[in-house]
């Protein structure tokens, strides 16, 4: 998994694995339960690019009946940045920040690709939810459409219907959009 860590002989800098400097890229942030939003605006104040994706839900209240946004993925949301020592301790010294995720201490990088598939789920006009985490299956990219270059696994379902599963390896988590008659091609 690439991802920074601390260098040897840098105690006060950060590295790519390869030794470079590192360039912005896509990482996860574990925020306390129900404090994503707040994470959110405190870094969007700071200049960083955040992305936390949503899904409508019907409210639990018994006297009324509301829609309500909430995280598509409790307590996650991502986080655009050159991952710096000063960078990684603006964002993990918010009261409502748990850590970076990563492995061994090092953050890791969510590809790029996952991360506009997941985008371009939240932005279809398709029914989408959270999904259990898949660990086999073939990957396709849609070709047409809506969601034209999502990256996903396709479940079959039903005979006419197709599900495409998004999974983001690094915190485990997965959502689903249904299709209807998209081209798809095998992704490597």
């Amino acid at each position: 998994m690439d991802g920074l860590c601390l260098a040897n002989d840098q105690p006060n800098g950060w590295i790519d694995q390869d030794g470079s400097i590192p360039k912005p890229a896509w990482y996860v942030i574990h925020a306390r339960s129900q404090c994503e939003a707040k994470v959110e605006s405190a870094l969007q104040r700071q200049g960083l690019e955040i992305f936390l994706p949503r899904i409508t839900v019907r409210s639990r209240r018994k006297d009324r009946r509301l829609f309500l946004q909430v995280p598509l993925f409790s307590s996650y949301l991502f986080v655009r940045t050159a991952l710096e020592p000063w960078t990684s301790y603006e964002i993990i010294k918010l009261p409502w920040v748990v850590r970076l995720v990563g492995v061994n201490g090092c953050p890791g990088k969510v590809p790029q690709e996952q991360v506009d598939s997941i985008k371009a789920i939240v932005a279809s006009e398709r029914p989408y939810a959270p999904w259990p985490y898949l660990r086999q299956g073939r990957q396709v990219r849609i070709m047409e459409g809506p969601l034209a270059g999502t990256v996903g696994t396709i479940l079959r379902r039903r005979e006419n219907k197709q599900r495409l599963v998004v999974a983001v390896e690094l915190f485990q988590r997965s959502v689903a959009v249904e299709l209807e008659d998209e081209a798809v091609e095998p992704w490597f």
